[in-house]
């Protein structure tokens, strides 16, 4: 693991329940939103951190915008107390997020973190580096998204995460159950896909898609909706 250095993090105590949204985002969008609205609501979380990430180790990351831009992206669409901006993975210099899960163990122990995913990275998520030592780190809420669904619940890692599984109706324990401990929550999903606003022409440095000139958020803005608690 490289070497570890003191970071930035965002507000944090002991006791608080905090989820962690890791992420390219590029671009953030209305749908990220959502999740966390989802999770701060189901799960009782005090806020949510958005990992802006420096890279995804299974993607091609050499057209990837600079991370200050897309962690500037991300801040002015969440404008919101509870949800945090931040990309200190680029300054303990981890790669996966095993690694990051780990200094943040080490880093704040009295905190309890859960790890938050969209159903479609549960699909793969076999394919992360030590994801069974991750798991085993963090209790994991895995949000429904629009065509993963059944291919999700069985996947590789739900198989293997179904007998820690929670009911729905447990939701707010999960946050400080003994890992692993997994739950797939249901409700409003969003068909928004950052790959695919990138294909239609996304520019973050505009926060426009500049073939039609609209919000990159797209979508009602779940703010001023009030749907994000």
């Amino acid at each position: 693991m490289p070497d570890r250095l003191p970071a930035r993090l965002p507000p944090h105590g002991p006791g608080m329940r905090i989820g962690l949204f890791g992420g390219t985002f590029n671009p953030p969008h209305q749908g990220h939103l959502l999740v966390s609205r989802i999770a701060l609501d189901r799960l009782g979380l005090d806020r949510i951190w958005w990992i802006v990430t420096p890279g995804n180790p299974l993607k091609e990351n050499s057209g990837l915008p600079p991370l200050e831009l897309r962690m500037e992206a991300a801040r002015k669409l969440a404008r919101h107390p509870r949800i945090d901006i931040t990309g200190f993975e680029a300054e303990i210099g981890t790669r996966y997020t095993y690694d990051t899960i780990a200094y943040l163990s080490q880093r704040c122990p009295q905190v309890d973190f859960v790890w938050i995913m969209g159903a479609d990275n549960l699909r793969q998520f076999h394919r992360w580096q030590r994801w069974q030592d991750m798991a085993r780190l963090a209790p994991i809420a895995v949000i429904d998204r629009p065509g993963s669904t059944l291919k999700a619940a069985n996947s590789r890692a739900a198989v293997w995460l179904s007998r820690r599984r929670f009911d729905e109706r447990e939701a707010r324990l999960l946050a400080g159950a003994e890992a692993p401990a997994f739950i797939f929550l249901h409700g409003p999903r969003s068909e928004l896909s950052s790959t695919e606003l990138r294909q239609a022409g996304a520019d973050l440095s505009t926060g426009t898609d500049p073939s039609t000139g609209t919000d990159l958020s797209g979508g009602p803005d779940l703010r001023q909706a009030g749907h994000v608690v």
